[in-house]
């Protein structure tokens, strides 16, 4: 699909907004990963995999800014699309591997024993991978006049985002309530909640086309978008999770 035509303010706005995502990220690693030292041998793991979410994301948006750069050119007039199309799969790439890991890192701050906690992740997980490959298709359709095929693939995307909605806020509502600590047991229920309120924009941003935004346009408005829900869903979702394990390490 060749790159659609932009202002230089659009380009300019997608710039900036990428490059902040990638030292939103960067920075959040080096962060949660520094307090790694302050959590008990137990809950290491959530805060190293909370720490790779970012990592991984921080590495596709380098790509995703680098393919941005080279998708358009400034001839002294003003920007001319290249022949390098702009390569938006690196999000999809990115979220099949972190989606996953988001939802892993949450279980493994709950009040689960080993078995349950390994049958969530497993279940969750694939839930998850499964709600990324069948939304895809339709993340690269972006005509107005295929809306319809675009409609199809995100009910069917909806449908474990759904699962997994429902599992974080009441499937898993007794492992939270279990936490006799009301302090440590408030924070994990923001986690869970900021987490399906950062995931209800998603399908949002993925309407946009269907909403009767098109060209240069919606491809701002998406990239914009789903670098929000993404600085959303994985930096505050994965420092949160952090301050959970300093806190439940300081207090065993």
């Amino acid at each position: 699909m060749a790159n659609p035509a932009v202002s230089t303010e659009q380009f300019d706005l997608v710039y900036d907004v990428l490059s902040f995502s990638l030292a939103t990220m960067m920075a959040t690693t080096i962060f949660i990963w520094m307090r790694l030292g302050e959590c008990a041998e137990r809950y290491k793991s959530a805060v190293i995999i909370s720490g790779l979410v970012t990592f991984i994301a921080a590495y596709h948006y380098l790509r995703i800014f680098s393919s941005w750069v080279e998708a358009y050119t400034y001839d002294g007039d003003g920007l001319t699309p290249t022949y390098v199309p702009f390569n938006d799969a690196y999000r999809y790439m990115d979220w099949l591997l972190t989606v996953p890991l988001l939802l892993i890192e949450i279980i493994l701050v709950m009040k689960l024993s080993a078995e349950e906690s390994s049958s969530k992740s497993v279940t969750l997980g694939a839930a998850a991978a499964l709600m990324i490959i069948a939304g895809y298709p339709g993340e690269i359709v972006l005509d107005a006049d295929q809306a319809s095929t675009r409609w199809m693939f995100w009910g069917a995307a909806m449908l474990p985002f759904s699962y997994i909605v429902y599992t974080l806020l009441v499937g898993l509502s007794g492992a939270t309530n279990a936490e006799e600590d009301a302090e440590i047991r408030g924070k994990i229920k923001q986690a869970q909640v900021l987490t399906v309120l950062s995931w209800c924009t998603y399908p949002i941003v993925y309407i946009f086309p269907m909403m009767g935004i098109t060209g240069s346009n919606v491809v701002v408005a998406i990239q914009i978008g789903y670098s929000v829900s993404d600085i959303i869903s994985k930096c505050a979702v994965g420092l949160l999770i952090t301050d959970i394990t300093v806190s439940k390490s300081r207090k065993m």
